[in-house]
């Protein structure tokens, strides 16, 4: 993979669609593709990254939300918790603005790792909500699909009055 990745807009066709199972007999130099999606990850300070958020088709997202840091293949809910929590989520596709989703707060997950060997662990807290966000994007859904309109527009005006209070600085600096 010879072109750096980069964050791709919502409207990009692998965005909103649900992806295929990865085909791990294809030629696709799946380190390569991890390595970038991490450094990503990382350099943005994000809790996860998932393939089609950098136009790819890849069913694969890599989480790193301490302990727990993942790479997963094909990955899968397998039992969600009956109690739920609502937190702040944000996403690289949608930078500095923060809504306020409900997800189970405890998940079991199943999921390939990069050699291809299936991985079951308990989730919770952070990292099964950031499991859950990234899993969406998989299935062609984005957090926004998630939230209550209140919510967004709670988040809204919140993002608006961040904005007036930097142009403020910016003129008075």
């Amino acid at each position: 993979m010879s072109d750096k990745l980069h964050i791709v807009p919502p409207s990009h066709p692998n965005f909103n669609k649900e992806l295929e199972p990865f085909d791990f007999n294809s030629d696709v130099n799946r380190q390569e593709i991890v390595d970038q999606m991490i450094e990503m990850m990382q350099k943005a300070g994000a809790a996860g990254l998932a393939a089609n958020q950098l136009g790819l088709d890849h069913r694969l997202f890599v989480l790193n939300t301490a302990p727990h840091e993942l790479v997963c293949f094909n990955p899968k809910i397998v039992f969600y918790s009956e109690k739920h929590a609502v937190h702040e989520e944000g996403c690289l596709t949608f930078p500095g603005f923060f809504v306020k989703i409900r997800r189970p707060e405890w998940i079991r997950v199943r999921f390939y790792d990069i050699d291809g060997k299936i991985q079951t662990e308990s989730l919770n807290g952070i990292p099964a909500r950031a499991f859950q966000h990234e899993l969406d994007h998989l299935d062609g859904i984005n957090y926004l699909d998630r939230a209550k309109k209140i919510h967004i527009d709670q988040a809204k005006r919140k993002q608006k009055h961040i904005e007036r209070k930097l142009k403020r600085m910016r003129l008075a600096g």
